[in-house]
């Protein structure tokens, strides 16, 4: 992460002062991608990149960019790298892999167009000089032509028992009154990040209600809430001794 900031902080100093920019113009955007399962914190790290650097953040609503018409999309995104420009903004495309998936064998015309498209993406993201982002799900949909012009790889993985127990101790504002909380039992559950945030705004939702600061109950209850959104078991084991 260090290393992109520093990337672009350098960048005209590299770029110009340096010589590396008059070589060649392609080449010279700077991208990265960060790639891991949902709620691993990928959207969020863009975020602080931006920060850090002083910049604007850009997130590029997919279903506003991708259209069905021949031709639409590559319009569409060229307004967005031309105004990005402009504007020296990062350029975030969360879930790329629907736009930058991998080129399919030419079987008939939409193949052909859809292939227009990826290779007018490798050009842009070659030639923008500001920073890209790019979040995937799905690190092996990514077309291999991106991940050869892409600067950076960034693996989030899923956090293990001591990032999740760190993740805990850190989610509650200093502000929201807690007690009896066990960070160790409630590390044994196996979510992400982002799950255990929403656990923890729900669990606070739950005791501003019944009047009391947050405790095991709370996040308990949460928790059962938060599973069933996503379909997923609670086991006994996940949630010993909490109450």
């Amino acid at each position: 992460m260090r290393q992109i900031i520093a990337h672009v902080a350098q960048r005209s100093k590299v770029y110009n002062s340096w010589g590396f920019g008059s070589r060649s113009g392609r080449g010279l955007g700077i991208s990265a991608l960060f790639a891991g399962v949902s709620g691993t914190g990928k959207t969020t790290a863009a975020e602080l990149v931006a920060k850090e650097l002083r910049l604007d953040l850009y997130r590029i609503d997919l279903s506003s960019v991708v259209s069905k018409y021949i031709g639409e999309t590559e319009k569409n995104l060229r307004r967005v790298f031309d105004a990005a420009e402009a504007g020296g903004v990062v350029l975030l495309f969360d879930e790329a892999d629907s736009l930058f998936g991998k080129r399919s064998d030419v079987k008939d015309s939409h193949d052909r167009y859809a292939n227009m498209e990826v290779s007018y993406l490798l050009q842009r993201m070659e030639s923008y000089r500001g920073l890209g982002i790019l979040t995937t799900n799905l690190k092996n949909s990514i077309d291999q032509a991106f991940l050869r012009r892409i600067r950076f790889v960034v693996t989030f993985p899923f956090p293990d028992a001591g990032q999740r127990e760190e993740i805990w101790q850190r989610v509650f504002p200093s502000r929201t009154p807690t007690e009896g909380l066990d960070y160790t039992k409630l590390a044994k559950l196996s979510v992400t990040g982002g799950n255990i945030r929403n656990i923890a705004m729900n669990a606070a939702f739950i005791a501003a209600d019944a009047g009391e600061p947050v405790e095991m109950k709370h996040i308990l209850q949460a928790t059962r809430n938060e599973c069933i959104k996503l379909e997923r078991s609670l086991t006994d084991a996940d949630i010993k001794d909490w109450v």
